[in-house]
């Protein structure tokens, strides 16, 4: 079996474990807080899930965008590729709960 310090990654520090967590805590905030807006400004769930999902396609892209621009590739594919993956598996995500609807 390959571990991560096989290929050459490095050890984690235990003293940045609780940091590590925070941090992966509020990212999780922020990345469920940005679809769940629309749903505080709409009058109708149907228009909440329109809204939400251009909200988090425009984020997504924006946020591919600079992740891209900071990794050294091509920001506005990096953006299309980010923008791509979280379409692919929000449309996963719901064809599987309707298989158990």
């Amino acid at each position: 079996m390959i571990n991560g310090f096989e290929l050459g990654l490095e050890k984690p520090d235990a003293k940045r474990a609780a940091q590590s967590a925070r941090n992966i805590g509020l990212s999780y905030i922020a990345g469920g807080i940005v679809p769940l807006t629309a749903y505080m400004f709409t009058s109708t769930p149907h228009q909440g899930l329109l809204y939400s999902t251009l909200i988090t396609v425009v984020f997504l892209f924006i946020f591919g965008y600079f992740k891209s621009s900071l990794t050294g590739q091509s920001p506005v594919k990096g953006a299309v590729k980010t923008m791509l993956i979280g379409l692919l598996a929000a449309a996963a995500a719901f064809f599987i709960a309707q298989l158990f609807s």
